[in-house]
């Protein structure tokens, strides 16, 4: 009873930023729970790279060129999923990006803009857009991939807009649920803790910043992508059937201290 909760047999899911790190993570997730995926991201050649990988673990994938931030994009998108699925289940809005680490008066307009495009309105874009066929369908679960910068300020590093676009979405999350929880879809996030992905390379390459990172972390490490792809595995699935409107922390602990 209890594990079937968890499976997606004959349901359509979308990730976006799917090609790599937690992205790709969720995808593998996803598919080994039954679902039929497609990969929706702006760099082809990670879609296709990512649609390989899953091929040679036996899950075939379907892949969409999508840009988060251009609306007309995300809209066509869910629409070609929905003519060519017949249905849209699940949706993972993952795609995110973080830039070099900079003080707050330093930070341009251009920068602040390209993190709060991606990392906010491109999740509202998708929420809006593949959110429309759930309502429809009275069914349907979004998980938005958020952070623990969300919830605390990170330390050596300065990233102002980062954080504040990570809180944004969750409070978006939790606005989404209250409004279309009684229309039989959920919205939750999970919120994760520095991530083994390219996403932060650039850090971990940084001794004292690294070194920080994980002095604060009482389980004293990062974590890793497939360990967040669980937990999106949970909140898609029925086996999260009361849950909207969460924020699941999977941070190691960073956020106890």
């Amino acid at each position: 009873m209890y594990l079937d909760r968890f499976k997606l047999t004959g349901r359509v899911a979308v990730v976006t930023g799917g090609g790599q790190g937690i992205g790709l993570a969720c995808v593998e997730a996803l598919s080994e729970a039954g679902a039929h995926v497609t990969i929706a991201d702006r760099d082809p050649r990670a879609a296709d790279d990512g649609r390989a990988k899953m091929k040679d673990k036996g899950c075939a994938v379907d892949v969409i060129a999508m840009d988060v931030t251009d609306s007309a994009q995300v809209d066509a998108a869910a629409a070609r999923v929905l003519k060519e699925r017949g249905r849209i289940d699940v949706l993972v809005c993952n795609a995110g990006v973080v830039r070099p680490d900079t003080a707050a008066e330093e930070v341009s307009d251009a920068d602040w803009l390209d993190v709060v495009n991606v990392n906010l309105n491109g999740v509202f874009w998708c929420c809006r857009a593949f959110g429309r066929p759930m309502l429809a369908a009275g069914r349907g679960s979004i998980v938005n991939v958020g952070s623990m910068s969300g919830i605390i300020v990170n330390r050596p590093q300065a990233q102002a807009n980062y954080n504040a676009s990570k809180a944004a979405v969750h409070h978006l999350t939790k606005s989404l649920a209250a409004e279309w929880g009684a229309r039989g879809v959920r919205v939750n996030a999970v919120a994760p803790t520095y991530i083994n992905t390219p996403l932060t390379a650039l850090g971990k390459a940084n001794k004292a910043m690294y070194d920080v990172w994980i002095d604060s972390t009482p389980m004293g490490r990062m974590g890793e992508p497939d360990e967040i792809a669980s937990v999106v595995l949970f909140l898609a699935s029925d086996a999260a059937s009361l849950l909207t409107g969460s924020i699941v922390l999977a941070d190691g602990g960073y956020t106890c201290w």
